[in-house]
Order: C-alpha cells, then structure tokens, then sequence
C-alpha cells in the first residue's frame, strides 16, 4: 500500500474518532457524525478506486526524518498525558480537549519542514486555531465548547486527509495528512 495512503487513512481515522466521541455533547449529534461517516467512507472509496497499484509513490523518508517523526510522536503523547494530568490538577479538566487538539496541531508542524511538505504547516495552524477557539470558548463558559473543538478538529483532519487523497489522484502536490504518508 502507498505510503502516501496509509498516511491520509490514518489522518482520516483520526479525524473520525474526533468527530464520533465528541458529537454527543452536541446537540444534533446524528448529522455530525453521518457526514464524518460520509467523507470518511468517501476517503475509503478515493482510495480504493485509484487502487493499491502503486507500491510507492514517494521516495522512502531519509533516517533524519523518521526520527523527527518519531520524536514528534512521543512528544505528542507527552504532551497530551502530562498536560492533561495539569490541567487536572489546576481544576480546569474542561480545557483538556482543547489542550489535545492543539497539541496534535502541534506535532504536525516540523512535518512541513522535515519532509518537505507545507500542507503538514497548514495543518497544523488550522488545529492550533480550532484549539485557541476552543479554549476562548470554554473560558467564556460556552458549555458546548470542548465537545465542538472536538468536532471541529475532526473535520479538519477528515477534509484534510481527503484532499490529500483526491490531490494526489489529481497529480496536484498535496502531501498526506497522516505521518505514515510521510
């Protein structure tokens, strides 16, 4: 399978999840979640009728950049685990899916430099602002705020990733959206 697909499956399997657990505290939740089940299935079908007939469609990563990747990775995952434990502890756990989103946002961002690919730049900035929004929104007491910065990074990862896809079925230079296309 093409890097460059499994990359904008993961960036779209993400997305997903973001869209399903956090549109319950949404009300019509239904409609949020069968269009995220719609361009995800629409990704799926993108991707299947370009079929897996190319084994490769970019040159493998160089070792400097897996290991930012890498590196990228598990800073993520620190990120979200100990700012989420502080957030806890300062009594402001409502603020903990903003902090994530940006987070994720975050990691993106040395992608555009590492593997040549500004998509990864606009991804990144794209996160970072629905987590700023969000965070506004939870601080002036939206109660529907995290549940909507949820919702709405999912989007962002789910168009994103299908624009990666269709792009690069178009032979236009999009980069994917997920890591594993890098």
């Amino acid at each position: 399978m093409r890097r460059r697909t499994v990359g904008s499956l993961v960036g779209a399997a993400g997305g997903l999840a973001f869209v399903l657990v956090n549109a319950a505290g949404l009300a019509g939740a239904w409609p949020l979640r069968a269009v995220a089940v719609v361009l995800a299935v629409a990704l799926a079908v993108a991707t299947l009728v370009a079929g897996i007939r190319s084994r490769s469609d970019v040159p493998p990563p160089t070792r400097a950049a897996v290991r930012t990747y890498g590196w990228c990775v598990v800073l993520m995952v620190l990120g979200i685990v100990l700012g989420a434990r502080l957030l806890a502890l300062v009594d402001r756990s409502e603020l903990t899916l903003p902090w994530v989103v940006g987070v994720v946002g975050l990691h993106f961002w040395p992608f555009a430099r590492v593997f040549a690919a500004p998509v990864f730049a606009r991804l990144a900035a794209a996160l970072v602002l629905v987590a700023l929004a969000g965070a506004t929104g939870v601080v002036a007491g939206l109660t529907g705020a995290p549940a909507a910065t949820g919702v709405a990074a999912g989007f962002v990862l789910l168009t994103a990733s299908l624009a990666g896809e269709l792009g690069a079925r178009s032979g236009a230079p999009v980069a994917p959206v997920g890591p594993a296309g890098s």
